[in-house]
């Protein structure tokens, strides 16, 4: 979230205010924890007396399964909490508010004034009269295709909130729902495509880059890694332990090369393909910095598959640079965010040279000289590239 809202600390906004600000003001924030958290404050300027209130939204990630904006009385941002995909097995959810709105309930309500021993048994009850709070009202915030979102409120007020707050409250859900829907569905977009084409690629179609042929030409270090005897594997271990060896696997490669800048445009099998483009000036370096990090990785992971009788995993990386096209190859109706040319080619026939060579990295001269004055490089020698006319003259990095 940006700066605290801009709002006159002295005025008074009634309820068709707040509707109208919502509906109409918030047209230019994307983030719906920004609109969530200046609604809180305008809400107290209402005259509504709210002291906490969570907004729990459903996300589609392949860590989160929803996540959780929490605001209370001063803070001018939410904090976002986010929620594995196993919450609905732990305490914190079985029995909680969310539990019985996803269950069906329309509304929890819950008098935080009386008797803990006659009301609703669960910690979020507890935590909040802890606080001094003293009401608490939850409800489903209804979006397309059944989906059910939820938002709540609770206030310090004796006697809780009374029946004309919860009026105007109730008044307010259709349009939040509306303005958060629209904000969250912008959100799952740029989530999936993250998830499935990597965050620059995603940014470029959002922009527009859909249409086959649109790209541009990239100068960049090129990495290809793959999987040695995966063959062999996938038909003699059970499917679920495959899937688990290779989810593994590209945990231990590809959490480095995105930490350290690199860009991973596809899984293929086994293999990877991931760009480090020189619009970076250490993207030579940072990308022999992730290869280290991944050999470390690899090693642990070998370790932990060894431990659990799993099979230990082999692989091999093909390094160049060059100049590559980036955008949308495909046909008129399914298209891939790649990179294609003679650069990528090459990455390539070196990843499969690591093999023959018994190396688990190759890199080219021509990506050898951006480094070399920087890390201790070995030189292999000079080989044939199918596909090339000249020998290439490889080195390997030992860490």
């Amino acid at each position: 979230m940006n700066a605290p809202p801009n709002i006159d600390p002295v005025s008074r906004h009634s309820d068709g205010d707040v509707v109208h600000w919502l509906m109409n003001d918030t047209r230019d924030e994307r983030f719906i924890d920004s609109i969530f958290a200046e609604l809180c404050i305008r809400l107290q300027r209402a005259g509504i007396p709210v002291r906490r209130s969570t907004l729990h939204i459903l996300i589609y990630h392949p860590q989160w399964l929803g996540a959780r904006f929490v605001w209370a009385d001063g803070m001018h941002e939410v904090v976002i909490e986010r929620a594995d995909y196993d919450v609905r097995e732990r305490s914190e959810y079985i029995g909680s508010p969310a539990n019985e709105l996803q269950d069906g309930a329309t509304e929890v309500r819950e008098n935080l004034e009386r008797d803990p021993a006659v009301g609703r048994n669960h910690a979020i009850y507890d935590e909040m009269r802890e606080k001094g709070l003293t009401d608490y009202v939850a409800w489903p915030l209804y979006h397309t295709l059944s989906k059910r979102h939820m938002v709540t409120f609770a206030t310090d007020r004796p006697g809780g909130f009374d029946a004309t707050h919860i009026a105007r409250l109730l008044k307010l859900l259709p349009a939040l729902a509306l303005v958060s829907e629209i904000r969250i569905k912008n959100r799952l977009a740029r989530t999936l495509l993250e998830t499935y084409v990597g965050s620059h690629a995603g940014e470029l179609i959002l922009a527009g880059a859909t249409r086959p042929g649109c790209g541009t030409t990239v100068r960049a270090a090129i990495m290809i890694c793959d999987l040695r005897d995966f063959t062999r594997i996938s038909d003699n271990w059970p499917r679920d332990d495959v899937i688990d060896l290779l989810n593994g696997y590209f945990d231990a490669m590809a959490e480095p090369i995105e930490r350290h800048g690199g860009e991973i445009l596809k899984f293929i099998g086994d293999g990877l393909l991931a760009i480090f483009p020189l619009s970076e000036p250490k993207a030579c370096a940072d990308l022999l910095h992730a290869v280290n990090e991944a050999r470390q990785a690899m090693v642990a992971l070998n370790e932990e598959n060894r431990e659990t009788g799993r099979a230990a995993l082999n692989y091999g990386i093909g390094v160049h640079v060059g100049d590559v096209m980036y955008g949308n190859i495909g046909s008129r109706t399914r298209l891939d965010f790649t990179v294609i040319g003679p650069a990528v080619n090459m990455g390539s026939r070196l990843e499969a040279l690591t093999k023959q060579l018994g190396r688990s990295v190759l890199l080219s001269r021509a990506f050898a000289d951006l480094v070399e004055s920087d890390f201790d490089l070995e030189r292999v020698g000079e080989y044939p590239v199918r596909g090339f006319n000249d020998p290439i003259e490889l080195f390997t990095f030992g860490g």
